[in-house]
Order: structure tokens, then C-alpha cells, then sequence
């Protein structure tokens, strides 16, 4: 059996926390149309413009909304080094996976 290739988020520019609930929303669409057996759900960071606070609290939501919908996990694509920085530093950088080895 072929392994079922990962669905995808991509963000991009500077998050602010009222686009959250929008990117919640959309996850959830993306995982509405991704087969059960999908359990990764890769979320490109590569574009995002001065990663802060707001920009982890989005990525916990996010992953929360992947847990709950369907058991899936959110990994990590193109972290920009700050932002794993941050990650760390507030305990979050295990708890969302950034898809590295």
C-alpha cells in the first residue's frame, strides 16, 4: 500500500490574532478533505514575516484544532529560526513538532 502524502496549510506575512480564528477555519477545511489516514498535516512557515507571540499562540491553536480533528498531528515546515527560538522558549517546541530529524 502507497503511503498517502501529507495535507497542507501554508502561512504567510504577519500573523495577528484576529486572523486565527480564519486559519482554524481552514485547517479544518483542509482536514474536512483529507483522507482519515493522513495523521500529518505539514504547515509551511517558510513565508512568515516577524514570527511573535501571536504567531506561537496561532501555531497552538492550530495544532489543538489538528488534535481534535481527527487525532492529527501539525508538522512544522520552513521554521524561521526566531520563531523556533520562541517556540522553546515558551515550552512549545515539542508540543508543536518543526518537522525536523
Amino acid at each position: 500500500m502507497e503511503a498517502l502524502p501529507p495535507a497542507a496549510l501554508v502561512l504567510s506575512g504577519h500573523l495577528t490574532r484576529a486572523a486565527v480564528p480564519r486559519l482554524c477555519a481552514e485547517l479544518e477545511a483542509v482536514l474536512a478533505a483529507t483522507p482519515a489516514a493522513v495523521t500529518a498535516i505539514d504547515c509551511d512557515l517558510s513565508g512568515l514575516v516577524r514570527p511573535d507571540l501571536t504567531t506561537v499562540e496561532a501555531l497552538a491553536r492550530l495544532s489543538l484544532t489538528a488534535r481534535r480533528t481527527g487525532d492529527r498531528r501539525l508538522r512544522l515546515r520552513g521554521t524561521p529560526p526566531e520563531l523556533r527560538s520562541l517556540l522553546n522558549l515558551v515550552g512549545l517546541g515539542d508540543v508543536v513538532g518543526d518537522g525536523r530529524p
